[in-house]
Parts: C-alpha cells; structure tokens; sequence
C-alpha cells in the first residue's frame, strides 16, 4: 500500500484548519462540520478505493490530448 503524501497533507491541513476556525468561531458549526465530513469522507473513499485496487480518480489531472 503507498500512501499519497500530498493528498495525506492537504486533507489533514484542511481538518485541522476547520477545526480552529470552528473553535475560534469563525464560521459557524451548521457550516464547518459539513466540510469536515466532505474532507474525512473523501479520504476514508480514496483509501477503500485504494485498498481494493480500484482506480482512484485525481482531482486534478492533466487534459487529455485531443
């Protein structure tokens, strides 16, 4: 199993960045954890996906050549 370590980095800087502006309560939670769930869901899909060695679709990717 290999890990992608940028996808790892934002996924986690992105929890750990809705979890202070939740705390400091700059947005409100109706709001934040909404997100939280999309990024955990997200990376918890990519992993099963992963592990049963079906293909996982990049967010960004190259354009096809036409």
């Amino acid at each position: 199993m290999s890990i992608n370590p940028s996808k790892a980095a934002i996924a986690l800087v992105g929890l750990i960045c809705m979890t202070i502006l939740i705390a400091l309560k700059s947005i409100p939670s109706e709001q934040g954890v909404p997100i939280i769930t999309m990024i955990v869901g997200y990376s918890v899909g990519n992993g099963m996906a992963a592990l049963t060695n079906k293909k996982v679709e990049p967010i960004i990717r190259k354009k096809d050549p036409k």
